[in-house]
């Protein structure tokens, strides 16, 4: 994939200067503008159509190597999505995924050449305590990248905030549609708050071999 990218010519890009900017300075960026708000509907309408396909399992902490459910700490459901196989939508979204990772790679000398991505729906009364997105036993998740997919009237009050925890303080953010975070994932403790409505979101990480 990245040969591909190689034979387009080089442009700078603002989103992803702002983004690069936003990692060095502070280990994180908001982005509310990185996909279209039809981009977000039709992704949203497909995790949708696979949730009522039964399709989702509950979630685990740990790798494939130490994976055990632990309801006291993560209570979200997930589907892993498979590039091979994305439907419309998906593709678009791994189209752009795939632009960052070549830009950062090309910017930034990252060395990311492999990612992963689920859909994520945290059910009312669930939450995500406070962890880090890096294992004891694997070290290749560099960059933590999260897309929500709630409905465009999503209230503050309906909970399931991201809360990253910084060495001065915390930055809470809400999930509305359409907002995208991506940070450190080797730096970072965060938590998903206790949601009161159903939370829907894309979730991934860039990664080293």
């Amino acid at each position: 994939m990245d040969s591909l990218f190689e034979a387009i010519p080089f442009a700078e890009n603002p989103l992803y200067e702002n983004i690069i900017a936003d990692i060095l300075s502070k280990q994180y960026s908001i982005i509310d503008n990185f996909f279209t708000s039809e981009e977000v509907l039709a992704l949203r309408e497909s995790l949708l159509h696979k949730y009522e396909e039964d399709a989702f399992k509950k979630s685990a902490i740990g790798n494939r190597t130490n994976e055990v459910i632990k309801k006291a700490i993560r209570g979200d459901i997930i589907l892993w999505i498979d590039e091979d196989k994305a439907n419309r939508a998906e593709a678009l979204f791994f189209n752009k995924i795939n632009d960052l990772k070549y830009y950062l790679n090309r910017t930034c000398f990252l060395g990311i050449n492999q990612k992963e991505f689920h859909y994520a729906i945290y059910p009312e009364g669930t939450f995500y305590k406070r962890h880090l997105d890096t294992f004891q036993n694997d070290d290749r998740r560099k960059l933590s990248f999260v897309c929500y997919l709630n409905e465009e009237n999503w209230k503050p009050e309906n909970g399931g905030e991201l809360v990253l925890y910084l060495g001065d303080g915390e930055e809470i953010i809400y999930p509305f549609p359409g907002k995208v975070v991506i940070f450190e994932s080797q730096v970072l403790e965060h938590e998903v708050k206790p949601v009161n409505t159903p939370r829907l979101s894309i979730t991934g990480w860039l990664k080293t071999r």
